[in-house]
């Protein structure tokens, strides 16, 4: 087991504990939802310190709303792109990637979840 799934196991042990509890948290998406999405987009040590730094600002001294995570990603060719997807099925969509600016080679992202895919698999 990798240092990241052992981060990934702890978040979900606090969100299984955390349901009990009365919502407390400043920010959309919550403060253990947006470490998920870190450990799983980002190396981690950089998730580490991005969730950390998340959990410090959710206090009274900041104000909170929308803060989606921010991520490094370098996406394929789009020649890879068409030859994997030519089979045919369907794609189930889990993430959007967003880009951070509006400049053709970026390579930061928002990470936002699609709640819709969740409720297409039930």
């Amino acid at each position: 087991m990798n240092l990241k799934n052992i981060y990934k196991a702890s978040i979900k042990g606090y969100q299984y504990i955390s349901k009990m509890l009365p919502a407390s948290c400043r920010y959309y998406p919550s403060c253990s939802e947006y470490a998920k999405w870190q450990f799983e987009f980002n190396k981690p040590h950089k998730a580490f310190t991005a969730s950390s730094l998340r959990i410090l600002r959710c206090n009274q001294l900041f104000r909170g709303g929308i803060d989606y995570p921010v991520v490094d990603f370098r996406p394929a060719k789009t020649s890879c792109l068409l030859t994997f997807n030519t089979h045919c099925g369907k794609i189930d969509i889990l993430y959007w990637l967003v880009p951070k600016r509006t400049q053709s080679h970026t390579s930061s992202y928002y990470v936002i979840k699609d709640f819709d895919a969740i409720n297409r698999a039930t």
